[in-house]
């Protein structure tokens, strides 16, 4: 796409970015960064503190794994920190809202209700489709009544993380970016690139880590195309939400955060041969899905 292009599909992010235009020196988003470090890692030692003190001997066995319900749901609702680390960054180094990196409410609410309905019809359209379980029998994990007992919870603690990893990756990152440097391929690639990297777990994914990464970084470039034409979080935040709500909720790997889920892959994250299959059924899924959004905008 030319320049006069892509600022023409990407005009809606200038609402996001103009605010941060006011402080826009880079000591400023490093600064905010430290300061974000601080109060995230603060308030987690306070929390695996209490959790060692108070909880019993499976949540904290859980609790860096999310092996269990209660550790899980523990484990995601933790990511609030976050939220409160960005709010913090903004507020002091910017003189920003936490409102002001999300959007305008009302409309990033309405953005993300109408990408989730076809999100959610995308995925029921695909339930009934022959099964891509490549192979290999689905797992039993959480009895059906336990996982609908505290479904409420999970969906709670799913939108509290996906919204803090928006709210960093595809808020604070790329909008202060997006005010120093013009060209997308800045403010765009090098959140998805911080993403991806969190996303690198050779301990667990073994010889799939750098794969495992790459997909996390492709989809922070998609849903980073995504904020950017619709001017909020909303649209990322629901597609962030409804791929976490499958692989957390109804089918997930069997070695970590599977504790919240109703089935597990009957392979585990290290698993090179099976999983690579699947991961490329996952990425056509992820682009279809970003198709569906961008669509759902349009209306």
């Amino acid at each position: 796409m030319g320049g006069d292009r892509i600022e023409r599909v990407y005009a809606a992010h200038e609402q996001l970015v103009a605010p941060a235009r006011r402080y826009p020196e880079l000591w400023r988003l490093l600064a905010g960064l430290l300061l974000m470090a601080v109060v995230v890692f603060g308030l987690n030692a306070f929390l695996l503190t209490l959790v060692t003190k108070l909880g019993s001997d499976e949540l904290i066995r859980g609790f860096l794994t999310g092996a269990n319900p209660g550790a899980l749901l523990l484990l995601l609702g933790s990511f609030g920190f976050l939220i409160l680390g960005v709010a913090a960054a903004a507020r002091t180094f910017q003189r920003r809202s936490l409102e002001s990196i999300v959007g305008p409410l009302a409309q990033a609410r309405q953005q993300f209700w109408r990408v989730l309905r076809v999100l959610l019809i995308l995925g029921a359209v695909l339930f009934v489709l022959p099964p891509y379980d490549m192979g290999a029998p689905l797992q039993p994990n959480l009895q059906l009544s336990v996982w609908l007992l505290i479904l409420p919870f999970s969906l709670a603690a799913i939108l509290i993380q996906t919204s803090a990893e928006e709210i960093l990756f595809r808020g604070y990152l790329q909008q202060c970016l997006a005010a120093r440097f013009r060209a997308p391929v800045i403010w765009m690639v090098i959140p998805s690139i911080l993403f991806a990297a969190g996303h690198y777990v050779p301990a667990q994914a073994g010889e799939n880590a750098a794969l495992i990464a790459l997909w996390s970084g492709a989809f922070g470039v998609l849903m980073a195309d995504l904020t950017a034409r619709a001017g909020t979080l909303g649209p990322a935040i629901a597609l962030h939400f409804f791929n976490n709500l499958i692989a957390l909720l109804f089918i997930a790997l069997p070695d970590s955060l599977d504790g919240l889920a109703l089935y597990l892959l009957p392979y585990e994250m290290s698993d090179t041969e099976r999983l690579r299959a699947w991961l490329v059924v996952d990425f056509a899924l992820m682009l279809v899905a970003w198709l569906a959004a961008r669509l759902a905008l349009r209306r």
